[in-house]
């Protein structure tokens, strides 16, 4: 069974999840983007062992600390899509560690594409090619518990930037229609910021996204 805790971190709050697998104890870190410490206390707090690190998209905020969280803990990192390497690369400007103090660069053990798994102890999640946002988005859905963590691709009630260097509203809103509605109305998701909520809720009620 797939165990989650949210972890609101840096100054934008973006969340990142800490996923587990109830059977093994082995656990991944989705977008550790900064504040690495109290990441951390939830790995000791439920007693986990980190396995490996996966990343929805490149932005500072989800992938800043990626680096400096795998030096610490030796572990592989999966994800994005490797058309986000030009996001990765940027982490080394200054700027950047006003925000996130750990924020360098990486190259992922495993760039991930559309149809792709990825393992954590027991569980499998499926990965899904979602651009829009940023050029190789991707995002993670586990069948079994109808749940689905989406980075910046959806909200509870808006979507993603689109007006970052290579994002496209009308790709993103392709990503939407056809990577996620198909999962389901049933399923819930993380958003890399704000509250959790349901396809179905977003189709119904959300003014971007919502069926007409």
């Amino acid at each position: 069974m797939l165990k989650a805790v949210i972890i609101p971190v840096t100054p934008y709050q973006q969340n990142c999840s800490l996923i587990w697998c109830e059977a093994t104890k082995q656990a991944a870190a989705i977008d550790p983007g900064g504040e690495l410490d109290r990441i951390d206390e939830q790995l000791t707090a439920y007693d986990l062992r980190l396995e490996k690190i996966l990343i929805t998209h490149g932005h500072i905020d989800h992938a800043g600390a990626t680096d400096a969280f795998q030096e610490r803990h030796g572990v592989p990192i999966e994800g994005p899509q490797r058309e986000d390497q030009f996001w990765i690369d940027q982490l080394v400007e200054d700027h950047y560690r006003q925000i996130v103090p750990e924020a360098r660069p990486f190259t992922p053990t495993r760039w991930l594409e559309d149809g792709d798994q990825v393992t954590v102890g027991e569980l499998t999640l499926d990965v899904r090619h979602c651009p829009g946002h940023t050029p190789g988005h991707v995002i993670f859905f586990h069948e079994p518990s109808r749940l689905a963590f989406v980075g910046d691709v959806l909200f509870q009630g808006s979507v993603g930037r689109t007006d970052f260097p290579r994002g496209d509203f009308d790709t993103l809103m392709a990503s939407i229609k056809t990577k996620l509605w198909p999962l389901g109305d049933d399923v819930g998701f993380v958003s890399g910021h704000g509250p959790m909520s349901t396809f179905g809720d977003e189709r119904r009620s959300n003014p971007f996204v919502r069926d007409t």
